[in-house]
């Protein structure tokens, strides 16, 4: 940035012009989602938002942009459930607490999930910075604390970052994987889920 660009002040957006952002955003949620990147086109998201390509080209200069705008909301919402995880809390319940947190972000957002799940799938090329600066350092402390955990006795011994692998593929599942199950599953899905995956790490990482 010059020393003009930081003197001048910026101009707020107005109301309509934030609107329409979130409307672009939303419909290309929807659309990634769907499509992935590679699939997705800006055709798609003018029809999804209602608005036209060049009213959509007027807040994102391509496709990519709106993409990446969407991943850095998304990355901030990715982390949480894990940030919540305390180190002095009671840690069967913690592990349990971070995989119940995490199901219920996967019937909450299923979208986001599976723009996620796309984005890894395609060798995280728009992700793989915010994944080595901000998911790397999160996992590295909390397996740290599991581990810790485990050497005192609160928890059975098994490996933290494998742990957290498995807590992640069981419940992302139920939104990457929704066409599927709405399918072959019941219509109580999550509580079912709930009982199943509370009982599974339980019985995997109670120490009696």
């Amino acid at each position: 940035m010059t020393i003009t660009q930081s003197m001048t002040p910026e101009k707020k957006p107005s109301r309509i012009q934030l609107r329409n952002r979130l409307r672009i955003l939303d419909a290309a949620l929807d659309v990634f989602s769907q499509h992935g990147f590679r699939g997705a086109t800006l055709d798609q998201i003018s029809r999804e938002s209602g608005l036209s390509k060049p009213n959509i080209l007027y807040y994102f200069s391509a496709k990519e942009e709106i993409h990446i705008t969407l991943l850095n909301q998304l990355m901030e919402t990715w982390l949480d459930p894990l940030i919540e995880m305390d180190s002095n809390g009671e840690p069967l319940e913690e592990i349990l607490n971070y995989v119940q947190r995490k199901l219920d972000m996967a019937r909450e957002l299923p979208r986001e999930s599976r723009l996620f799940a796309n984005e890894i799938l395609q060798g995280a090329p728009r992700m793989a910075p915010h994944l080595k600066r901000d998911l790397l350092p999160l996992v590295d402390e909390k397996c740290a604390v599991i581990q810790n955990w485990m050497d005192q006795g609160k928890l059975a011994p098994t490996n933290p970052r494998h742990l957290m692998y498995s807590i992640w593929s069981t419940t992302q599942h139920y939104a990457d994987f929704e066409a599927q199950l709405n399918i072959i599953s019941t219509d109580n899905t999550y509580a079912e889920a709930q009982s199943y995956l509370r009982h599974l790490f339980t019985n995997l990482l109670n120490p009696t």
